[in-house]
């Protein structure tokens, strides 16, 4: 026995405690109350044997010895009970027979309420009494609470037998006294679930779990309405009509045909499954729960499938064609009957229509050519091979009648080069000549204004120095802008722009170039005079001195004061007028560049052309005196 089940014997203590404890209360409330008299009730036969059994087993304990409780030898064990002792003054045996005389008075009780004419009533001066005294109606109270727990008791332990008591439910508390009622009532005994009046249909027959290569199960189909003008074609199909018509033509009646197209349209046909020879479906009819149709149609035999799949795997076509959810006519006509034709439909339904078709049966025939035009692998499968045998079996096939087709060709030559000759050296032939390159870049055309466009005129700028570049590296082979730094290139496009100086048609032109270059529109004009004066040359002179070495100009100043020019003061590679408006400067090409500014300002802009001879330079100022 487990050990989270109370044994009968423990339970039988524990109610003998209580009981006890409730005898003892009561004896005061009789000394309390001396002129109470006693109802005599069912239970009082119980009551005064488990009085007895009590104050036995309170004598024994004095016996044993005054230093030992009384409730020890109350709760005691019956197997460590002395050995002299008779099994009849044992608290369990004294318990089952006041249970059982309990129980007989009982059932004496409900025999005289059976027998009318012999039925006897309280007096009325002990029905007074009893309403009177309250001391009454509590002992009635703990009789009924006693027989309640002595019931299941002595009954074995069940662990889930329907209405044995649990160790949980015999544990239970008793119920307040005070929120018990006076009358005593039998004990409740478990009601059976009611059954319902009506039985349970289920949402779906179907039972797609169950599903194997031969065997599918595809979901109801939903209700559709005929095509306005079409309504002589169920399917879609070629192949699905050509199982309408054996259908029909078959059928004996067409009053339960045209019921039936109705049912299938509307959708009382639930889910369908398919196997080898058989379509299974549940039709929705005029009772609650569904009818069972069924359609039967034969299957092939192994020398048609043989056949059949030798057909399909002649062509490539056929196999492409079933890939994609379609069934050739050809393949249809391969001299095996794969579609079914009249009286090839066996319908059967568990309605008592005795007709050929019944409704229920047609309605599961119409839905089935709906499935054949979604999927003709349904007609396979009720013809008794499965999709993915099928495509196994094709595919070998198709495979070794390749194989053989490959063995019976000669192998013809693969076009192409060979490896060998492919790699092997040889010199190719020379390049023709290059045309003559034009005498000058073409003018690019014209770009027209728009508004919020680009501006022509910068475009027109851009395609004109693209268009020279290309003719330079044409006719050079090199580029002579594409080692320029970004600001070189940024002067290099301002002084193509025609004038001079921050005019109002170049300001535009100057701050966007001196914003992405990250300099002055003053800085762009300076550079792109430097630049007019002497190219990149002229650029680096204005940007960076350097220390010429001695020779050419340390020859300069001689040279200067030979001329009747005042002497100029050198520094790296400056040479400055004492009156400090005009500066001589060596370029790393030999040339000297003259600049010009304003007296004590220090503002050098390019001025003249550069020469080799440092006087030259000065003299084409064309203004002696101010030099």
């Amino acid at each position: 026995m487990n050990g989270d089940v109370e044994r009968p014997a423990d339970a039988a203590r524990r109610a003998l405690r209580a009981a006890r404890e409730r005898d003892a209360r009561e004896r005061d409330e009789r000394e309390t109350t001396p002129g109470t008299e006693r109802e005599a009730r069912p239970g009082d036969a119980a009551r005064e044997a488990l009085r007895r059994a009590v104050q036995g087993e309170r004598a024994r304990g004095d016996m044993e010895g005054p230093g030992e409780p009384r409730a020890e030898s109350a709760t005691a064990a019956p197997d460590s009970a002395a050995p002299d002792t008779a099994p009849s003054t044992r608290p369990g045996d004294i318990a089952r027979e006041a249970l059982r005389a309990a129980r007989q008075v009982r059932s004496d009780a409900k025999d005289e309420e059976a027998k009318p004419s012999r039925r006897t009533t309280r007096p009325a001066s002990a029905r007074s009494r009893a309403e009177r005294s309250p001391g009454s109606q509590e002992r009635g109270v703990r009789v009924r609470e006693l027989r309640e727990r002595l019931a299941g008791a002595f009954e074995p332990p069940a662990a889930d037998g329907p209405g044995k008591p649990t160790a949980q439910h015999r544990d239970a508390p008793p119920p307040s006294p005070a929120t018990t009622p006076s009358t005593p009532t039998p004990p409740s005994t478990p009601t059976p679930p009611s059954t319902p009046t009506t039985s349970h249909v289920p949402r779906t027959m179907a039972a797609p779990t169950r599903d194997t290569e031969l065997r599918r199960t595809f979901a109801a189909l939903p209700p559709r309405s005929p095509a306005p003008g079409d309504t002589d074609r169920f399917a879609g199909t070629w192949w699905g009509n050509a199982w309408v018509n054996a259908l029909e033509e078959g059928a004996l009646d067409a009053a339960r045909l045209a019921r039936g197209r109705a049912y299938a349209q509307q959708g009382h046909v639930d889910a369908i499954t398919v196997t080898p020879g058989l379509v299974l479906g549940y039709v929705q009819g005029s009772r609650p729960r569904p009818y069972r149709a069924q359609v039967r149609l034969r299957t092939l035999s192994d020398a048609d499938w043989d056949r059949f799949l030798d057909a399909a795997a002649e062509r490539p076509g056929h196999i492409a064609a079933l890939l994609d959810k379609e069934m050739p006519q050809s393949l249809a006509a391969c001299g095996v009957q794969l579609l079914p034709g009249p009286g090839d439909l066996e319908p059967h339904c568990s309605c008592p229509d005795s007709g050929h078709p019944c409704k229920h049966a047609a309605a599961l025939c119409y839905q089935t050519a709906r499935l054949l035009d979604e999927d003709p692998f349904v007609l396979l499968l009720l013809r008794g091979r499965g999709e993915r045998e099928l495509l196994d079996t094709l595919s070998r096939l198709s495979a070794a009648r390749a194989a053989r087709a490959a063995q019976d060709q000669d192998p013809t030559p693969l076009p192409g080069v060979r490896a060998t000759d492919a790699l092997a050296p040889r010199t190719p032939p020379p390049l023709p000549a290059p045309l003559p390159p034009p005498p000058h870049p073409e003018q690019p055309p014209v770009y027209p204004g728009a508004p919020g466009g680009p501006d022509p005129f910068a475009l027109d700028q851009l395609a004109t120095d693209a268009a020279a570049r290309a003719h330079a590296l044409l006719t050079t082979g090199r580029d002579p802008v594409a080692e320029l730094t970004l600001w070189q290139d940024a002067v290099r496009l301002a002084a193509a722009r025609p004038g001079s100086g921050l005019t109002a048609a170049t300001r535009a032109l100057y701050s966007a170039l001196a914003t992405a270059t990250g300099r002055t529109p003053a800085d762009l004009a300076r550079a792109v005079a430097a630049w007019r004066q002497g190219g990149p040359e002229g650029l680096a002179v204005l940007e960076e001195p350097w220390d010429p070495p001695a020779g050419r100009f340390d020859r300069a100043r001689p040279l200067l004061l030979a001329a009747d020019l005042p002497a100029f003061r050198p520094r790296r590679n400056h040479l400055t007028h004492p009156h400090g408006h005009i500066q001589l400067r060596l370029g790393r090409d030999g040339l000297w560049y003259v600049y010009e500014s304003e007296p004590g300002r220090e503002d050098w802009w390019p001025r003249g052309t550069p020469d080799l001879d440092p006087v030259g330079a000065l003299t084409g100022l064309g203004a002696a005196d101010d030099v």
